[in-house]
């Protein structure tokens, strides 16, 4: 039976089929979706980790239990697990591991376009690349099946473009794996330094056998074709090549690390022009170049953003290789509609600025925080969207968890900021790594104020469930961390708990708690718009009463606009929150009823 999936979809039902029975991640996307629906799947156990750290060393431990298993994040995440990542390589699996590493060239939510790749060479671990939803789901059996041959934890790396897009899937019934015994063994397991130096050598030895598995697996392959000019390429960018260039010969590499070094020299000496196509950095260019072969890939192609046909087939052109003109409808960012039958690129599509929800909770501790003039260091989350225009409340956004650090380095290095910053942290982001961050401000006597946006759930990604919201992945019922007890356990004397709705009583908490002196936590409570929805009339404009001063329009509100020079309430998505009611220096903005306009 075939059906249509995207790539997350297919891993997760790879997963099934091949026999996983633990799954375990951190919600980011693009890699989201993948433990979502394994988690539907019967006979499986999946579960939201506090972060990537414990869920890789979850899924290390289950699979030491015999277990084969599913490991899943986004690329940052890798970084948050890469310290159980690079001892697993020694210590190796018992039960099949597979960690998912998706990266977001192009960033479309995310902080950087780190590549990932270099992960797998870093780490010492075999690298797959899927290029579409079939590969996908089966390179997961084939990376289960390696790591379980070669005693080793496997990456499976994806990209935004083949995690969210849909092709057909042969779909199968699953194939059991049954737990594989656990034997004592602490050589292998107990990574003290006597058996680490011992474990070190077996890497080598694991890594000498994959060079040799690499050269004959048959993901990596070679399509003869016109052999004026060969390609190299992997992962989304095979999908372009092959569009771009139908006739030209194209060796695909669908495991990347390690990378064959035989196929590479034999594909090299059949074309007359050696060109590698990969989207970020030049991972296997430098390795090409390593072999002493003349090849071109960063001089034509961009280091940075994600190819699109469009992409390729322009900078083929700029290069002088012939390019055959696309189909019509073939290439989205182009249509051969010029004199002549030449292919005419597209105007790029207006951008529509991201902005937060009608009624979101956190837009009004991001207009405060402007207001008030604070320094205010931010974290990953929706909330992030409080630093752009016209809230402009957030000064610096790095990673999850930097937000309560950076807010005591900023008193660190000048004293007098520790009255005028705040750090900001989301809920679920508090649980991933903002807790040791807190600790230690409390811990080195700092006076900062930290602001905890508790909504509820993780919203960004998709409203997950995470440790406080008093329910698992699998839908199940769980203790809900007190979030109150639980900073007060850290040193934290004051604490208290906000609506941040009530704008007067949040400036109020902000002013007084900055003045303090001492380090303290204001929680400021309210469920997702989207999650909750309260039975509020919209809010109506008194027109008469406007004076178009256009403060409201300084929410960043969907709902509010200005129409003949007066404010404009659109009462389907207003969710009537009451922020502009309270913002409205003349009343032209009440509460309930129909417009007068």
């Amino acid at each position: 039976m075939k059906e249509l999936m995207t790539g997350n979809e297919a891993i997760a039902r790879g997963a099934y089929e091949h026999g996983v029975t633990v799954g375990v991640g951190y919600p980011g996307t693009p890699s989201t979706e993948i433990l979502e629906n394994f988690a539907r799947y019967p006979g499986i156990k999946a579960q939201w980790a506090p972060n990537e750290k414990v869920a890789l060393e979850v899924g290390i431990g289950a699979s030491l239990a015999g277990a084969r298993v599913l490991v899943t994040m986004k690329h940052v995440g890798v970084n948050v697990a890469a310290d159980p990542l690079m001892t697993a390589a020694y210590t190796g699996v018992n039960g099949g591991l597979v960690l998912v590493s998706a990266d977001d060239p192009g960033m479309h939510s995310s902080q950087n376009e780190q590549d990932n790749r270099f992960y797998a060479r870093f780490a010492r671990v075999p690298m797959f690349e899927p290029s579409d939803s079939q590969e996908a789901l089966d390179m997961v059996g084939l990376a289960l099946q390696v790591s379980e041959e070669f005693d080793l934890p496997v990456i499976l790396r994806t990209t935004t473009r083949v995690a969210h897009s849909q092709s057909l899937v042969d779909l199968k019934e699953r194939r059991e794996a049954p737990l594989r015994p656990y034997r004592k063994d602490p050589k292998k397991w107990l990574m003290v330094p006597a058996f680490g130096r011992l474990r070190r050598q077996v890497l080598e030895e694991r890594l000498q056998r994959l060079k040799a598995y690499t050269e004959t697996t048959p993901v990596n392959f070679i399509s003869w074709g016109d052999r004026q000019v060969g390609v190299i390429t992997s992962g989304i960018s095979y999908q372009y090549v092959r569009e771009v260039l139908p006739g030209a010969s194209i060796l695909k590499l669908g495991m990347t690390f390690p990378l064959p070094q035989g196929l590479i020299r034999q594909f090299a000496a059949g074309v007359e022009r050696l060109l590698v196509v990969e989207e970020l950095d030049p991972y296997i260019e430098e390795f090409v170049r390593g072999l002493g072969l003349t090849v071109t890939g960063k001089k034509i192609f961009p280091a940075w953003n994600e190819f699109t046909p469009g992409l390729v087939r322009r900078k083929l052109k700029e290069a002088g290789i012939p390019v055959p003109s696309p189909a019509a409808g073939q290439d989205a960012t182009a249509c051969p509609l010029g004199p002549g039958g030449e292919v005419e690129e597209l105007p790029p599509v207006p951008g529509r600025p991201p902005v937060l929800c009608p009624g979101c909770p956190h837009r009004g501790v991001f207009y405060v925080l402007h207001k008030l003039k604070l320094l205010v260091t931010g974290d990953i989350g929706c909330y992030t969207l409080g630093g752009l225009p016209p809230l402009e409340g957030m000064d610096s956004c790095v990673c999850m968890g930097a937000s309560i650090g950076m807010a005591h380095g900023c008193e660190l290095a000048d004293p007098s900021l520790a009255r005028r910053t705040v750090a900001v942290i989301g809920d679920s982001t508090f649980f991933h790594s903002g807790i040791t961050g807190l600790m230690h401000m409390v811990y080195n006597g700092g006076q900062g104020t930290v602001i905890i946006l508790d909504n509820r759930t993780t919203a960004m990604t998709g409203h997950q469930e995470h440790p406080g919201t008093g329910k698992t992945l699998m839908g199940e019922p769980a203790p809900a961390v007190d979030l109150e007890a639980l900073v007060r356990a850290l040193g934290v004397g004051r604490v208290r708990v906000v609506d941040p709705l009530d704008m007067a009583g949040l400036t109020q908490a902000i002013q007084e708690e900055i003045a303090a002196g001492a380090p303290s936590v204001i929680i400021a409570r309210r469920p997702c718009a989207l999650l909750q929805r309260e039975n509020r009339p919209p809010v109506r404009v008194d027109v008469e009463a406007c004076t178009g001063c256009k403060t409201c329009l300084k929410l960043s509100c969907p709902a509010i606009s200005v129409q003949d020079k007066k404010a404009a309430v659109d009462a389907i998505i207003c969710t009537g929150c009451g922020l502009c009611v309270q913002v409205c220096k003349f009343g032209a903005l009440k509460e309930g009823g129909e417009n007068n306009g």
